[in-house]
């Protein structure tokens, strides 16, 4: 289980995420939405520690999670990554592997097998050794997919994973996540529009800085919780 206990995260003194609690447990799909500077993403690198928090902790099976970060596979936003770097798709995804060898040892058979099997299983082995900045967003977006399968973790935390992206791209990912979640993984998923795809999920948690409802999509998903979290600016779609 992860624990997310009485969170909260400042940028310079302007509050971005206010006291928010939440469980998680294994074999779950749970989305996090809300508006634009929501905290959505805020949250998501608190709980990896890539910001501190002003108040709060987070633990993974009552453990500290900033003590287990190899359990924890992280998909960050495509705007976040430096898509001029010079190397190839089969090699990033290779990067996460580099907890499983001594250091300055090349790649193992093993290691080699996992990286092609989740190339493989977002269909981009074909594009092995393809620089990552030729790619469309759609397939770049699957490389750092099939990074984090080679990662073997038990967490995933993805940022935003379908924006920009086909709807072929979309319906591979969540076929990945449906499998990761049969495999009784967590899966935390930060979403952005309010669609058809909400059904993929089992829960929800909408938030804006702080937690507004969590549950299932029929009771977070309510004309009262969104104008809450949106204002006047929502536009409901409870029948899509």
């Amino acid at each position: 289980m992860l624990e997310v206990q009485q969170v909260a995260v400042n940028y310079r003194g302007i509050v971005a995420v206010e006291n928010i609690s939440f469980c998680l447990t294994s074999g779950q799909i749970v989305g996090i939405i809300g508006p634009n500077g929501a905290g959505k993403s805020s949250l998501i690198k608190s709980i990896l520690g890539l910001i501190p928090l002003a108040q709060g902790k987070i633990t993974y099976r009552s453990q500290a999670l900033s003590k287990q970060l190899d359990q924890v596979a992280y998909i960050p936003q495509r705007a976040q990554i430096d898509w001029d770097y010079p190397i190839t798709v089969e090699k990033v995804v290779m990067m996460a592997r580099i907890r499983h060898r001594p250091l300055f040892r090349p790649p193992s058979r093993q290691s080699k097998e996992i990286v092609k099997n989740a190339l493989e299983r977002v269909g981009m082995w074909d594009l092995r050794d393809r620089p990552i900045g030729q790619l469309s967003g759609g397939q770049q977006q699957r490389v750092f997919l099939a990074q984090a399968l080679a990662q073997e973790a038990e967490l995933f935390l993805f940022d935003e994973p379908f924006s920009g992206v086909d709807k072929k791209t979309e319906r591979m990912i969540f076929n990945v996540l449906d499998d990761l979640k049969k495999q009784g993984k967590i899966l935390l998923v930060v979403g952005h529009e309010l669609k058809e795809t909400s059904r993929e999920y089992d829960r929800f948690l909408l938030i804006n800085k702080k937690l507004i409802a969590n549950g299932s999509r029929s009771e977070v998903i309510t004309p009262e919780n969104l104008q809450k979290a949106y204002g006047d600016n929502v536009i409901l779609l409870t029948n899509s």
